[in-house]
């Protein structure tokens, strides 16, 4: 349980001993003064809130967002579910090593989205590697190899891509590459237009045709799963191995497209918040550490010190330094210890079970070579408490300045609305949803806040973008950055 007084508290200057939501424990001042630097006070969480609302707008103006690091991107997703959508559709989610096809069924009148069947699909490392068009054609066979199975062959069905590499997005249906990511590097690829890359793969092969694509973003895809089930829900966050979150914003705000009327999902890509040196003063140095040692030193640095892929190294880092200064192990460390990532973020979640959690902790220092005693156990608990502490209260800063932002855009006193959410961080970690809430409370008074966890965004999300973008008439282009001379700075409330 979220204690919503030890919030407040910052950790002692003196004094030996520190209350968390785990335990109360003596802790050399040596340790105390490792730990104070995850901790931060309400009043510093409100300059992160500030901090981040300056980066949207930034993010959001038609010359400002080359420079900014939130980057604001338009989704053209202009509206969210609003029960009547029907249909069946098809999804394709490509992000890695495997990619998924599946049929996706939407009753209106059952009020849900019936997944219907689904199917994975290996990509060889070798094709990879290779020319583009050898990609696209091996994802076009497997596509109709799943309309054969599905009994869908004949049928024009549309299409939700989800293609999780970066891209800009200049309409709902064209979206261009702007670098390979995750081992792929196939020629071809990068500054094309990988809808238009599909549909001619499938045009060579001549047999069956698709609808209409909408491309889908993974948030805006936890969103509009979401939505379906809560028409309230006008807001999208992972916390898994990554981070990132969309929301709706009003289209007069958002300046690289035209249009004043309306809304349009913004992807935020708030994971680069921090890239420009604006949360150097909360950084610590294992953070540093974990940056210079990533695959992408400088970019990303919000993400590197809230998200999955990096939390269980941060843990790791700081008990090598506290047994290299004889605060844990009897200064003894171990070869797993000193191996990168080898401190996996799942330990964290285990290791902060309230039931079982120091038994937990004990079986993975054991695990990891490491002789301990009671203390040691404890302490270990309080460091991973203290760094996925910190990452819950910076994503709830960072969803209370989305909050705050919508029901100001809406000039409105109080703000109810629904948050879709996905990731193993905030599904698995036995704290870290709770926690989120707490700080999100406290930020964002004057906004009621609902959570829903998603159910298969990437694959019904992507099915339910695209229902809604057949159901809307028109489309919005992207302002080229010729369009217009002065860019209209938004004035802040």
């Amino acid at each position: 349980m979220f204690d919503s007084e030890a919030f407040e508290e910052t950790l002692p200057s003196c004094g030996c001993f520190v209350k968390t939501n785990l335990v109360r424990v003596a802790l050399p001042l040596q340790v105390q003064e490792y730990l104070e630097p995850f901790h931060l006070s309400v009043e510093k969480l409100r300059e992160v809130s500030a901090r981040l609302r300056k980066d949207l707008v930034r993010g959001l103006g038609k010359h400002s967002h080359h420079k900014a690091p939130v980057k604001m991107l338009p989704t053209f997703v202009r509206a969210t579910p609003d029960g009547t959508e029907k249909g069946d559709f098809l999804a394709l989610d490509l992000g890695g090593t495997n990619f998924r096809v599946l049929h996706v069924r939407v009753v209106e009148e059952e009020q849900k989205v019936l997944k219907m069947d689904s199917q994975i699909c290996a990509i060889p490392k070798e094709m990879m590697l290779g020319p583009g068009v050898q990609l696209f054609d091996h994802i076009a066979a497997c596509l109709n190899d799943f309309l054969v199975s599905q009994n869908l062959k004949g049928q024009t069905l549309p299409l939700g891509f989800t293609f999780s590499f970066p891209c800009e997005q200049k309409e709902i249906d064209k979206s261009i590459l702007i670098r390979w990511t995750k081992g792929f590097n196939c020629s071809g690829v990068e500054g094309e237009d990988v809808v238009k890359l599909l549909k001619e793969a499938i045009h060579r092969r001549g047999d069956y045709d698709i609808g209409s694509v909408a491309m889908v973003n993974d948030t805006v895809g936890t969103m509009m799963s979401c939505g379906y089930r809560d028409q309230s829900c006008e807001i999208g966050m992972i916390i898994g191995t990554g981070t990132n979150a969309c929301y709706m914003e009003e289209i007069k705000n958002v300046r690289r497209v035209e249009g004043e009327d309306g809304r349009m999902c913004i992807n935020t890509e708030w994971g680069g918040f921090g890239d420009d040196g604006c949360l150097k003063d909360i950084r610590t140095e294992f953070d540093v550490v974990v940056d210079e040692t990533s695959i992408n030193p400088g970019i990303h640095n919000f993400e590197k010190m809230i998200s999955g892929m990096y939390l269980g190294e941060i843990v790791r880092l700081l008990l090598v330094r506290l047994t290299e200064n004889k605060l844990l192990f009897e200064g003894r460390t171990s070869e797993a210890l000193l191996t990168p990532d080898a401190f996996e973020t799942k330990f964290m979640s285990e290791i902060e079970e309230r039931d079982g959690g120091l038994e937990n902790t004990q079986n993975i220092l054991t695990e990891l070579g490491l002789k301990w005693d009671s203390v040691d156990s404890r302490i270990v608990r309080l460091v991973c408490n203290a760094v996925s502490s910190r990452s819950a209260r910076l994503c709830g800063a960072a969803l209370a300045t989305l909050a705050n932002r919508i029901r100001v855009n809406r000039r409105l006193d109080h703000l109810k609305t629904t948050v879709g959410v996905d990731g193993t961080v905030y599904k698995k970690h036995p704290n870290f949803s709770e926690e989120l809430r707490a700080t999100v409370r406290l930020l964002a008074p004057d906004c009621d806040i609902t959570f829903l966890v998603s159910e298969d965004g990437s694959g019904k999300g992507a099915a339910m973008v695209t229902a809604v973008a057949q159901r809307l008439a028109h489309q919005t282009r992207l302002l080229e950055e010729s369009d217009g001379e002065v860019d209209d700075e938004e004035e802040e409330d």
